[in-house]
């Protein structure tokens, strides 16, 4: 059986291309189980411990959903305040003690870097499901995962990511994960307050990858082949006047897109109002379609860290 190099997933600067062929060949093998086409219980006896420490619905209820469709079972933290945390215990004195009791462990945690840490303290496979506002790989491995599987190939695109780059966790996680593939061009659009962080930005210029930045809509996705949009996050405005300055700025709708009805449109959901919903019936709008690929690219994952 193949594995993953590593035991732990974190951030995506860790992978490399040979890696995601794998995963995302497991992948489509495990499309095949959901399906019905291929039977067994791969993984059976198994324990996975979902510890959410912040507001989830699709990323904890795909990863169980995974889970159990691996045959597995799951234990859940779901709030900070019904844990031992709240006790004021330290992340590596719960990640030794949660790893008596799971095979593996699924983390979604408020701060950067928690999750490197509950990985250093156990040496059972930790995952990060989100740490605000540094990563989120499970979330870009599938949407590299959508993007193949709508445009056919990972080279020679450019990718238009748009209106909150600086607080979503996604767009930081895709983009180093993108960065993979040959020819590969992004175009940045959003207001200056919400602009590509220099983490980013910094990274893209050192390994010399093309890039633009733009607060116009239309020109920004005219020669693209991959829009991706992020909803504004009103929970990570300390100043709610600054969130209200620009929420209605990029909106989504057949107008915009008459510039570019070729383009792939992604979403990580949920989404407010900056994707309109006259959008949906576009052969081209892959949001939904995205959400049907977090369970399959999930098990592989699941499933190549434990093998």
């Amino acid at each position: 059986m193949k594995k993953l190099a590593y035991k732990d997933i974190i951030h995506t600067k860790q992978f490399s291309r040979k890696d995601l062929e794998l995963i995302f060949e497991t992948a489509e093998d495990m499309e095949k189980i959901l399906s019905g086409a291929h039977r067994g219980k791969p993984l059976e006896g198994y324990i996975m411990a979902s510890m959410f420490y912040e507001p989830s619905t699709r990323t904890r209820l795909s990863f169980e959903s995974a889970m159990q469709r691996l045959w597995w079972s799951v234990i859940t933290v779901s709030d900070t305040n019904a844990s031992s945390l709240s006790k004021w215990e330290t992340l590596e004195d719960n990640a030794k003690i949660v790893s008596i009791y799971a095979d593996i462990i699924v983390m979604r945690h408020p701060e950067a870097y928690s999750v490197k840490t509950t990985a250093a303290a156990t040496l059972k496979p930790v995952i990060n499901a989100g740490d605000w506002p540094h990563q989120h790989p499970t979330q870009a491995l599938l949407d590299v995962y959508t993007i193949l599987k709508e445009r056919w190939t990972l080279d020679n695109l450019k990718v238009s990511l748009v209106w909150d780059l600086k607080y979503w966790r996604t767009t930081h996680s895709l983009v180093f994960l993108l960065w993979l593939f040959e020819n590969v061009e992004f175009v940045f659009i959003s207001p200056d307050e919400l602009k590509m962080p220099n983490k980013v930005i910094s990274f893209l210029d050192e390994n010399n990858i093309k890039y633009t930045q733009t607060d116009n809509y239309r020109d920004g996705i005219k020669d693209s082949n991959v829009l991706y949009v992020t909803r504004i996050q009103r929970e990570r405005f300390e100043d709610i006047s600054e969130y209200e300055k620009v929420k209605d700025d990029f909106i989504l709708d057949l107008e915009t897109l008459w510039w570019n009805t070729d383009i792939t449109i992604m979403h990580p959901l949920p989404r407010v109002n900056e994707v309109k919903e006259e959008v949906d019936s576009l052969p081209n709008a892959a949001f939904f379609r995205q959400a049907e690929n977090w369970v399959p690219v999930r098990m592989a994952l699941l499933y190549l860290l434990l093998g």
